[in-house]
């Protein structure tokens, strides 16, 4: 797993954003930390009040210049409808080919269901030179990352690189 400290992996990716885009990791740094959020899968009920609960709090990313994305491995159209019924402020990265989770080490299986190679749930902050400052992974798909937290390290990322 990637760690604080260490070059974040860059990647291309299907952006769902109400439309269709390319994301690449390192064209989208600029000045503004970027916070990744891995979650499992659209539509299920953590992943939900997740995406929901950093929509509610965009105001705390905005404030310190900081962009939010959450990635798992639905397609991007799935992405948009999910995006679109939960009113979504941020874009959703479509990690289908799992090229992103692999490269971040945040798979996990869930076998007794036969669903394999989700991602875990994760928070990681990459700053505008693409190191990674913060790192949260949990193994429990049910527990949430502390918001405020993750909120203060984009902070702090902002701070570290302007």
């Amino acid at each position: 797993m990637v760690s604080v400290g260490d070059d974040a992996p860059d990647f291309t990716a299907p952006l769902a954003n109400g439309d269709l885009e390319s994301f690449t990791l390192s064209e989208n740094l600029d000045d503004e930390p970027v916070v990744l959020a891995f979650f499992p899968a659209a539509f299920t009920g953590t992943c939900t009040t997740e995406m929901c609960t950093f929509r509610d709090q965009m105001a705390n990313f905005e404030d310190v210049g900081a962009a939010v994305y959450g990635v798992s491995i639905d397609t991007p159209f799935t992405l948009n409808e999910f995006r679109a019924q939960n009113d979504l402020n941020f874009g959703l990265i479509s990690d289908n080919n799992r090229e992103i989770i692999d490269a971040y080490d945040v798979s996990m299986d869930f076998a007794d269901l036969g669903v394999y190679d989700l991602a875990k749930r994760a928070v990681f902050v990459v700053d505008s030179d693409g190191e990674i400052t913060y790192a949260w992974v949990s193994d429990d798909p049910g527990v949430e990352p502390d918001y405020e937290e993750v909120a203060a390290a984009a902070k702090a990322a902002r701070v570290t690189s302007v």
